[in-house]
């Protein structure tokens, strides 16, 4: 493991903005707010986004939880943001990684079934082998079955959206035991009425 330090707290963050595509908008993103519990994290929306921090197993709970809730209204819903772990300085909300690690959305919205597309990349900071760490996030994909392709400046992948988000959980926590301070973005879409196309090829 990497001994370089970011910052004393081991507290997980995302950062997120979900956007239904539809005309009631705002009541799609307020009641998939109501229907997930949130009290195991900080959680705090603006006018821009919503960041929700603590335990990893809390942070991936909740965000998975709030766009699934969303994506089964059946309407076009993209969520698009920023893990991140080991910032500098970051501490608020830190009383939460007290919590234990029973997930208390996951009854609920494990028999939630949505394709998913997503584009994620990972970049681990302060590491010479930055390219090494994130070959084996890619590699994490790839055996989980939901490789589609590299693109630009991403990784493409398609599939159930608990096997994505298991996914992209098992590289992000990887990759952070060879960098202290470790951002994973995020793009995903369910519900899309564009036809399928391969990723990338502009058509």
């Amino acid at each position: 493991m990497n001994e370089q330090l970011c910052g004393t707290s081991r507290i997980y963050g995302c950062r997120f903005s979900l956007y239904p595509m539809c005309d009631n908008f705002i009541e799609v993103i307020k009641t998939a707010l109501r229907e997930v519990d949130t009290s195991k994290v900080w959680i705090k929306t603006d006018n821009v986004s919503t960041c929700v921090r603590g335990r990893n197993e809390h942070v991936f709970d909740v965000v998975k939880a709030i766009y699934l809730h969303a994506a089964k209204t059946g309407v076009h819903v993209v969520l698009n943001g920023s893990f991140s772990v080991g910032c500098p300085g970051d501490s608020e909300g830190d009383v939460y990684l007290s919590e234990d690690d029973v997930l208390l959305n996951e009854e609920k919205s494990k028999d939630i079934s949505i394709e998913t597309a997503m584009q994620f990349a990972l970049y681990p900071m302060g590491v010479p082998h930055y390219m090494d760490v994130i070959m084996d996030g890619v590699k994490t994909a790839k055996e989980q079955g939901v490789f589609v392709a590299g693109v630009h400046y991403a990784t493409h992948l398609d599939g159930d959206t608990h096997t994505i988000f298991r996914t992209i959980k098992d590289a992000f926590l990887s990759s952070q035991k060879e960098a202290s301070h470790v951002v994973m973005t995020v793009n995903l879409s369910a519900n899309s009425p564009s036809t399928k196309r391969k990723p990338g090829d502009g058509k």
